[in-house]
């Protein structure tokens, strides 16, 4: 018979390792080694069944210092070993053993801590709305009438899914853990309970109105308060106002996320309001007293002499809500394009208005086609 191997060494750990590093230790092995990551491979079943009755014996506190103290005589012999049976054995090393791997394969031990059971309440889903506004709208706030389809609580059996409220039975298959368990080499794996679907209870009577699921889907009608100041891709949250959560679960809420459609004349730049306004040269040089469209209705704007094109121009206060603190509207933001007109577009006493303006000033300009043609011709 070979001789067994220090359990310090199985797990490569030293003597005066803390649990920490224990536990450390033998989940490395036992990943690395489980039979269900090699099928058939004696080799890593058998490492795996090694690592497993070391780790039994140096995370239990008593049984550690008999091992310390007399070797493998101290712990029973085979005693240590969890997957053999014997006078020793005992069944809620398991327990830890779930603790370490159950997170990584999904499978329980027998004797270890009961897993599943009927599910406790479970809160309700939150749900999505997408909302049109117009720019005006979201400048002013409205209020909307939305349609909601969602998840409500069966009026009929209260929610239970069973008619005329009874409560549910016990699963008889999985005896209301809402798991199975059977034998896979020399493990008990849990898997999910097929009759109750993982609640740990059935429904022997399902209502007729819901057909057991406690829950119906309706259309609900809700109306929103749009504040004014939102802006594209702006989230409003209605608390409460998402589907309704399972076993009385509380429910979700409704997100309403807005979409706001851009203006024919105006952009958006966070509470101000952008516009262009084109002017001629004489208001560009000598100024002018323009009346010009905001949000707010007609507003009086007014351009110094010398404004070059691109010079931005503010009205203060004529712009967008803002949301929240400090209160107030932003600026209806103007900028001045100086229009030049083509010639075609004058009248001949414009056009000689604008040659002598030019000759003033000292500004050579093109003659025009009839006296370039005098000239040539003498």
């Amino acid at each position: 018979m070979a001789a067994r191997r220090d359990y310090y060494e199985v797990l490569g750990v030293p003597r005066d390792a803390p649990l920490q590093e224990i536990k450390k230790a033998y989940r490395r092995l036992a990943v690395q080694h489980h039979p269900d990551r090699n099928p058939g491979n004696k080799e890593a079943e058998e490492t795996f069944k090694e690592a497993a009755e070391a780790y039994a014996v140096l995370s239990d506190a008593e049984k550690r210092k008999r091992y310390d103290r007399f070797g493998h005589a101290g712990v029973g012999g085979a005693a240590g070993n969890p997957f053999q049976g014997g006078a020793g054995f005992d069944p809620s090393v398991f327990g830890d053993f779930a603790d370490v791997l159950g997170d990584l394969f999904g499978f329980g031990f027998a004797g270890g801590r009961r897993r599943g059971g009927p599910r406790a309440p479970a809160r309700g889903a939150d749900l999505r709305y997408d909302l049109t506004l117009s720019f005006e709208e979201a400048a002013f706030g409205t209020t909307e009438t939305l349609r909601i389809p969602r998840l409500e609580a069966c009026d009929t059996c209260s929610g239970s899914g069973s008619a005329g409220g009874a409560a549910p039975q016990t699963c008889s298959t999985c005896g209301g853990h809402g798991q199975v368990r059977f034998t896979q080499g020399f493990l008990t794996v849990a898997r999910t309970c097929p009759q109750c679907g993982g609640e740990g209870v059935t429904i022997s009577d399902p209502c007729p109105a819901c057909r057991g699921a406690g829950r119906v889907e309706r259309d609900r009608s809700l109306e929103v308060r749009v504040p004014a100041g939102v802006d594209h891709g702006s989230r409003l949250r209605l608390a409460g106002e998402g589907e309704h959560g399972r076993n009385g679960g509380p429910p979700g809420d409704l997100y309403v996320v807005l979409r706001v459609e851009p203006h024919e004349r105006f952009a958006r730049d966070g509470v101000d309001v952008l516009a262009e306004e084109a002017i001629g040269y004489p208001q560009a040089v000598l100024g002018a007293t323009l009346e010009i469209d905001t949000l707010h209705g007609k507003q009086p704007l007014e351009v110094p002499p010398g404004t070059r094109s691109g010079t931005e121009l503010r009205l203060r206060g004529q712009g967008i809500e803002r949301l929240g603190r400090p209160a107030g509207r932003g600026d209806h933001v103007v900028r001045v394009e100086v229009r030049v007109p083509h010639p075609r577009e004058l009248s001949d006493e414009e056009v000689e208005l604008l040659r002598k303006l030019a000759e003033t000033s000292g500004q050579p300009v093109r003659d025009r086609v009839l006296d370039r043609v005098k000239k040539m011709f003498g």
